[in-house]
C-alpha cells in the first residue's frame, strides 16, 4: 500500500486513487503484493529536495524525484517497507512548462518512475534506461496517461 504526504499548497488528493491503482499494477507485475509491500510519496519542494540531494547524492541542486529504497520489515505486521520516493512540485510546474504537458501527467511519471527505482530499475546505462522509459510508458499509456517522456 502506497503513503501519501503532501507538503505543498497543490491540491492532489484526486490523483491519488488512481495512483494507487497504477503502483498496485506495478508492484502485481513484479510480483510484489500491493497490501503487504508499502512505500511512501512525498510531495514537496526544490528546497527539500536539493537539500537530500546535495546529502544523500552529493550534487548540489534540486531534481524532480529522488527514490530511496529499503529493505525493511514491519515486525508488527510482517509488510516489507521497498521506501520512499520524494518528488518537487516546483519542478513538476517548471516540467509543465517547459515540455507543454499538463501537471497530472507529469506527476503520475515521476511517480511511476521513482517506483520503478525502488524496484531496482535504473537508467545508468543505454540498456537500462530503455527497460525503464519503456516500463513508465507502459504504465503511463495503459492507463490513458499521455506525457512526453524526456529523452
Amino acid at each position: 500500500m502506497v503513503h501519501f504526504k503532501n507538503k505543498t499548497k497543490n491540491h492532489l488528493q484526486p490523483y491519488y486513487p488512481l495512483m494507487r491503482r497504477i503502483l498496485s499494477e506495478i508492484l502485481e507485475d513484479n510480483d510484489l503484493d500491493p497490501k503487504t509491500n508499502q512505500f511512501s510519496v512525498v510531495f514537496s519542494s526544490d528546497l527539500e529536495l536539493s537539500r537530500l540531494n546535495s546529502h544523500f547524492r552529493e550534487i548540489n541542486g534540486p531534481t524532480d524525484v529522488l527514490a530511496f529504497p529499503s529493505d525493511e520489515e514491519e515486525p508488527e505486521s510482517g509488510n516489507k517497507y521497498l521506501g520512499d520516493i520524494v518528488i518537487s512540485m516546483d519542478q513538476v510546474n517548471k516540467q509543465q512548462e517547459l515540455f507543454n504537458d499538463n501537471e497530472m501527467s507529469i506527476i503520475f511519471l515521476l511517480v511511476v518512475h521513482g517506483t520503478l527505482h525502488l524496484l531496482g530499475y535504473d537508467h545508468d546505462t543505454k540498456l537500462e534506461k530503455k527497460k525503464m522509459w519503456d516500463q513508465q510508458t507502459f504504465y503511463l499509456s495503459m492507463n490513458n496517461i499521455s506525457v512526453k517522456i524526456p529523452e
